[in-house]
């Protein structure tokens, strides 16, 4: 057997850049994006200070989280131990960025497809070392066979005491380090400046949020680093809306049958509707768009990506046919059908819940409780359409039910902002979420949605406009604090 991997001795770096320059030549690397780069951590204050260097690279996981949440089994390891990348059959979905704790990969803007080190395995096949170990001038770059336990590198790791990056993700790296700077592996645990040591900064720095110590002078702080952009926006935040909105049309539709309230064939076409948008956002947002329905030709079961679009595709499937029984006067099949779509409009809620936890490198998605938070959000967008549509014949059952699911959004929304966190990177996007504007709106809109549920409960008779345009607002709402919640896990760094 064979097994891949790399042990950088910091004792030996003097920060040159040289491994950065030679990966960029002998891979083409684009221009602002780094499959290896040198760290630079300042300790102490002039003059009494220290600059310590890190190497950072992919660490060719033992368990590699990139590897099962890619849908379509572009990444994969190999019998000798290295994590490689098909971009033939890459899509662009950048969900092994957000899988990777390490901020390993990234979208290569001329071809669309996702890359990253492959331990340069066209020169290893042919017995050769990997470009970076070759050209470090300290040869503090070791390249080799950990399980040959005579080989300088496997020597290194069993005498020399090492460290590895974000053990606690159980992702088994397989870079080891050699007198690194503890914060300099750590992600978040140095202080962050507006601008690097020789070049701006593309993105401004996450800084510290409040209620949380400020950093001292003399502690360890990021010099030079490389900007790593968030590789999912406006698309994402969309789709978790839209998707939510034809997975909500269909939950309440069997309930409001029996609640007096039936409202034909909205329900389907609003759900059908909403899901073509979510099916346009989810492939336009990827880098090869084109290469969409490989999701489906080669899928990795493994992925809730591909889970994701399965449930998807039986949820249209159901909805499509309830749609034609209607058309065709089927009434009782109509409501056997609802029903039928019920558990599988749950599921296309609350997949996306699994298919965050997948995202291992964004410790807010990993967070406990998003499954239920994004049912009880559709739950609520499908009773808030019923009401616009239906809102003067609203029963008091029905008043009662968007009070109690105001009120459950509301408790599900609080948990998200301040309920207690594994991790302190969990910690400081979640008071950065707090921070933004998203969450109040989404809080403003939950009250006017359950002040509008107690009114009809209470038996009030409304003007018509007011159902639609209470719908309306609260509808809205949801988008800034989904926008809020996505950007707030990006912004925590991996490296």
């Amino acid at each position: 057997m064979t097994a891949y991997g790399f042990v950088i001795d910091q004792r030996k770096c003097i920060g040159c850049h040289a491994c950065t320059v030679v990966c960029k030549s002998e891979n083409e690397v684009p221009v602002g994006s780094f499959r290896t780069w040198v760290k630079y951590v300042e300790v102490g204050e002039f003059p009494d200070s220290r600059r310590h260097f890190s190497v950072m690279r992919c660490n060719h996981c033992d368990d590699a989280p990139c590897m099962k949440i890619c849908p379509v089994h572009a990444l994969s390891k190999r019998d000798d131990g290295i994590v490689d990348l098909d971009r033939g059959a890459c899509i662009g979905c950048a969900s092994c960025m957000q899988a990777c704790p390490y901020d390993a990969l990234y979208l290569n803007p001329d071809s669309g497809v996702a890359e990253k080190c492959h331990f340069c395995a066209h020169r290893v096949e042919v017995g050769l070392q990997p470009a970076c170990a070759v050209i470090c001038p300290e040869q503090a770059i070791l390249a080799g066979d950990l399980d040959d336990p005579q080989s300088p590198i496997s020597q290194t790791v069993l005498d020399l005491p090492v460290q590895r990056r974000r053990e606690e993700k159980g992702t088994g790296p397989r870079v080891w380090y050699v007198d690194a700077l503890e914060a300099s592996l750590e992600p978040g645990a140095t202080s962050q400046p507006d601008s690097w040591l020789w070049s701006d900064r593309r993105f401004p720095p996450p800084g510290i949020p409040e209620g949380l110590p400020q950093f001292e002078p003399g502690e360890p702080k990021t010099v030079l680093d490389t900007d790593h952009a968030p590789p999912w926006g406006w698309h994402v935040w969309g789709y978790l809306f839209t998707k939510n909105v034809a997975a909500g049309a269909m939950l309440v539709a069997p309930l409001l049958a029996y609640l007096g309230m039936p409202a034909g064939g909205i329900h389907e076409w609003v759900a059908l509707v909403a899901l073509a948008l979510t099916a346009a956002l989810l492939i336009a947002d990827l880098g090869k768009p084109e290469r969409a329905l490989s999701l489906l030709t080669r899928g990795n079961s493994a992925s809730w990506l591909v889970r994701g679009a399965w449930i998807l595709s039986m949820f249209g499937a159901v909805t499509v046919a309830s749609l034609a029984c209607q058309w065709a006067g089927l009434t009782e099949l109509v409501s056997v059908l609802r029903w039928l779509a019920l558990p599988i409009a749950v599921m296309t809620s609350g997949y996306s819940a699994f298919l965050f936890s997948q995202c291992r490198g964004r410790d807010l998605w990993l967070e406990n409780g998003l499954f239920p938070a994004l049912i009880a959000r559709a739950s609520l967008l499908g009773l808030l359409l019923a009401f616009a549509f239906e809102g003067v014949t609203a029963s008091v059952l029905a008043g009662q039910v968007l009070a109690l699911l105001g009120i459950l959004n509301l408790a599900f929304l609080n948990h998200e902002i301040r309920g207690k966190t594994k991790t302190a990177s969990a910690d400081r996007a979640r008071r950065r979420l707090a921070g933004r504007s998203g969450p109040l709106l989404f809080v403003l809109g939950l009250i006017l949605a359950t002040g509008l549920g107690c009114l009809v409960a209470t038996g009030n008779e409304l003007e018509t406009h007011v159902f639609p345009v209470v719908a309306a607002l609260t509808a809205l709402s949801m988008l800034p604090f989904e926008k809020a919640w996505i950007f707030a896990g990006q912004e925590e760094p991996n490296s």
